[in-house]
């Protein structure tokens, strides 16, 4: 089920780019290779974790750099391949990280 709820919308959009880049990459893709796995892990943890939640950028525009430089270096190089591909394999959260793309900065910090 599709939800245009930020937070989700987004950990399903890192999922649906690490899927792309496994099946071109790796093995297939389903399930993922444990390199590819343990990333999409890493992602999930971090995207938990942003201080901006609903109000964020895309990771690439944020002002606080929360991965690990060799984790953010994985999560280019997989954006790379799966982001042209993404609005031919999934249109809607292609086109809606686009847009999210668009925003300038950060709104809030969320409460602790």
């Amino acid at each position: 089920m599709f939800s245009f709820s930020r937070m989700p919308r987004e950990a399903k959009t890192i999922e649906a780019m690490i899927r792309i880049y496994c099946r071109a990459h790796h093995h297939g893709g389903r399930p993922l290779c444990a390199a590819c796995g343990e990333l999409l892990d890493y992602a999930r943890k971090r995207l938990a974790k942003c201080p901006f939640q609903a109000g964020k950028t895309t990771c690439g525009k944020c002002p606080i750099h929360c991965y690990r430089p060799d984790m953010r270096e994985r999560v280019r190089k997989v954006m790379r391949y799966a982001g042209p591909r993404m609005l031919l394999r999934h249109p809607i959260l292609g086109f809606l990280h686009l847009v999210d793309g668009l925003r300038k900065k950060p709104k809030k910090r969320a409460e602790k």
